[in-house]
């Protein structure tokens, strides 16, 4: 196991940029797990099972961060989503922070694996039952306006100053909004009179403003996650900034490696009810339903779930760094090597008359530092780059150093310090919300609780189908909760309105179970008591011939209500040994924690505000 200061690459050790301690973060493991439900037996003269339970991922769009909380230290990754037909000129950003951090480049393969690692699965496993015979089954941060400002204002100070990867990055300690604005729009960054007030609020608070912009000839292929290092006892997302940018229901996804399971400390956390999923169509309501248990009071828009809770083993580490990539030989190397070079190191892969770029930098760099002739496809002159040897820009490759130096900063430094990151790190938690402007008056800040249990990403729920039923099945949920599935329609129950999008909405705790602030379990079992008994479910129970009802257009998880410590809003999840506490300490980021936060001292976190992003969809 590498760290920073025992690397066995020490000509790759990471180089952060900014003012701030460096921090020595260690390093975790990784494996894919895959879960499989049992067959059930039948009693019935012949049974089939299919091979093995459907099961569908939800879908993964939004913004994602990462948080590694080290003792009085933190560091947060953040993905940078953007529109990819905005113009590179354009894209800008801002983050309000408590001092200069440390900046870094970060890497896009880490968040590939950890989404691709934790990404809620839900599966339904069938057991057909047959009387004989055989079958199967189955601005925009600033956005342009003119703010009217005819009187010179106090320029801001810049505090820092550099450039990291493809953005130029400047820290601005403003005195007022209007020199800070003024400053921005000098410089480029489009302005809009409705992040005055905001500015405002985090300019009374004694921010910094760190602003994002590419460096000039940087295209938007180029953008990279960036990583920030500072001091802080608990990680947050500054949301009041973002709703600048932001439209109704925006999906924020929160990844945290540490010791311990992390919940929201000042938000509420949701444990969604699981009637509310459509099993029969394999949860694809998922991001409906997390935006209406989200909503529901007492959670009012400011409240997340958890997706996955456990070890960080599950995160596949392949591709995020190799010991084989070495930029050194490049160095000196005729451009007409590189593609080979490349392909030696697994950066770079032939698939019949195709390239397979195996890192999102590869291709942007080979784009900078061995452009195509103009009017010749990329990809055929690097394929074919033998064939036109007299047409290399011989003058953009130079030594090859420049390649090397860029190969080394954007994916490599940053692969190796990823990698370090998960083999260090044995917990990972994943949480979402989706939460509209409206709602982004609080900045989510967020704490580790050793005693809380797993939450597993895989769900799977039980569907069988009885020979006495007629066709009509029976679905055991993972919490236990069996539902009455009618032969016509034969589509999952639409409930009343009455039935609630949360099974309970909790107010998390340091240390101990949460305080269940509202539990719905009875009125949720009641209601559907009521609908299988209306068919005839259990046998004998009630009269058949009730409402059938059509499909639900909503989607929950829960965990099992026998238990209240479990917190699992992906389904139940298993208690697990507890992996320590993360200690508190002095606050040191952008963001402002109000009256839901339990009585401790002031939190703060990172202050997070991309702009400039891609367009969210509103769902409802």
């Amino acid at each position: 196991m590498r760290s920073l200061h025992t690397a066995s690459r020490p000509s790759h050790a990471a180089r952060w940029r900014g003012r701030s301690p460096l921090l020595a973060l260690p390093p975790a493991l990784l494996t894919v797990l895959i879960s499989t439900a049992p067959d059930r037996a039948s009693a019935c003269g012949g049974t089939f099972c299919d091979a093995g339970p459907q099961a569908m991922p939800v879908d993964q769009t939004g913004e994602n961060i990462l948080f590694v909380v080290d003792g009085p230290e933190v560091e947060a990754h953040i993905q940078i989503q953007y529109d990819p037909d905005t113009p590179a000129e354009d894209f800008a950003w801002l983050i309000p922070l408590t001092a200069v951090p440390e900046f870094a480049i970060g890497s896009q393969p880490l968040f590939d694996s950890l989404l691709a690692g934790t990404v809620p699965t839900y599966s339904l496993s069938t057991t057909q039952c047959f009387d004989g015979g055989s079958n199967t089954g189955g601005c925009e941060f600033i956005c342009e306006a003119d703010m009217g400002a005819s009187q010179p204002e106090p320029e801001p100070e810049i505090v820092w100053t550099g450039t990291v990867g493809a953005f130029d990055i400047t820290v601005l300690d403003g005195e007022s909004v209007p020199g800070l604005m003024q400053w921005l729009g000098d410089n480029g960054y489009q302005q809009d009179e409705a992040a005055a007030p905001i500015l405002q609020q985090y300019l009374d608070e004694g921010h910094l403003f760190a602003a994002f912009k590419l460096t000039h000839g940087a295209g938007v292929s180029e953008i990279h996650p960036i990583a920030l290092r500072f001091s802080s006892a608990e990680p947050c997302i500054p949301l009041r900034l973002t709703r600048i940018a932001a439209q109704d229901d925006m999906e924020i996804r929160a990844f945290f490696l540490g010791s311990a399971r992390t919940v929201p400390s000042n938000y509420r956390h949701v444990l969604v009810n699981p009637l509310k999923l459509d099993w029969l169509n394999l949860a694809d309501n998922y991001k409906e339903v997390i935006s209406q248990a989200v909503d529901a009071f007492p959670a009012e828009g400011n409240a997340f779930v958890t997706e996955y809770a456990g070890s960080s083993d599950v995160v596949p580490t392949g591709g995020i760094f190799s010991d084989e990539w070495d930029e050194s030989v490049f160095i000196d190397a005729p451009p007409g090597d590189a593609l080979n070079l490349l392909h030696s190191m697994g950066l770079l892969e032939l698939f019949g008359q195709q390239l397979v770029y195996r890192h999102p930098q590869l291709r942007p760099l080979l784009l900078k530092h061995l452009p195509p002739p103009d009017g010749l496809d990329p990809d055929d002159f690097y394929y074919y780059l033998s064939e036109f040897k007299d047409q290399i820009d011989h003058e953009a490759w130079g030594d090859g150093a420049g390649f090397a130096q860029d190969l080394l900063e954007r994916i490599i430094e940053p692969g190796e310090r990823a990698l370090d990151l998960v083999e260090t790190w044995p917990y990972l938690t994943r949480m979402y919300t989706t939460i509209s402007p409206s709602e982004m008056n609080e900045d989510p800040i967020f704490m580790q609780n050793p005693e809380l249990p797993d939450v597993a990403a895989l769900q799977t729920a039980q569907r069988d189908f009885d020979c006495e039923l007629d066709g009509a099945s029976i679905v055991t949920l993972p919490d236990g909760r069996e539902v009455y599935i009618p032969s016509s329609p034969g589509t999952w129950p639409e409930f009343p309105d009455e039935m609630p999008w949360t099974l309970e909405v909790q107010q998390a705790t340091m240390v101990g179970a949460p305080q269940v602030l509202l539990d719905n379990a009875p009125i949720i079992d009641t209601m559907l008591d009521a609908w299988n008994h209306s068919h005839g479910w259990p046998q004998g129970a009630g009269t058949t011939g009730g409402s059938t009802g059509t499909g639900g257009d909503s989607m929950g998880s829960g965990g099992d209500d026998d238990d209240d410590s479990d917190e699992s809003d992906s389904g139940s999840g298993s208690a697990t040994d507890s992996r320590g506490a993360t200690d508190t300490g002095e606050a040191g980021c952008g963001c402002r924690s109000d009256a839901l936060a339990p009585s401790r001292g002031p939190g703060h976190g990172l202050g997070l505000a991309l702009l400039l992003l891609a367009t969210r969809r509103r769902r409802r």
